[in-house]
């Protein structure tokens, strides 16, 4: 049952969330949520669900393999136009969170995707590592 994400629940019932998760990853729709909706604006949400899916499915060990776009080139326009960031990313690994919950996935298993959903977030948010890592001195001007 571990390898399907979920504690304490039969075997039928660890299937059907299985598959619920590979089908609609995200089953909250983020378009409902005011704090992230200005970013999927004319996006269609059923291609952006299999993205998602696709995407998920791989990061999460899954059978596959993720063949959409770099994080970067896929975010590169909504961070540049519309200031995504931190804050926005919370909202999507919370409505994540959330829709495995529902699901009956346990705490555990949830903090797991949490953590391999963060793994990509620099990416996402197409942040520059290496500045990431500079102290404030740095960053003002001071040599390392």
């Amino acid at each position: 049952l571990k390898e399907l994400g979920v504690c304490d629940a039969d075997v039928t019932e660890a299937a059907t969330i299985a598959n619920s998760v590979r089908d609609d990853v995200l089953c909250k729709d983020p378009v409902a949520e005011k704090k992230v909706n200005s970013f999927f604006k004319g996006t269609d949400m059923k291609k952006q669900h299999r993205m998602q899916k696709a995407f998920l499915t791989f990061a999460f060990g899954g059978p596959g393999s993720y063949s959409g776009k770099n994080m970067r080139k896929a975010h590169q326009k909504l961070v540049d136009e519309q200031g995504l960031n931190d804050s926005h990313y919370d909202v999507i690994v919370e409505l994540l969170g959330g829709t495995l919950k529902e699901l009956g996935v346990c705490d555990a298993d949830v903090t797991e995707a949490a953590t391999i959903a963060n793994s990509v977030r620099d990416d996402v948010l197409c942040k520059d590592p290496v500045a990431e890592k500079k102290t404030l001195y740095e960053k003002l001007g001071g040599a390392p």
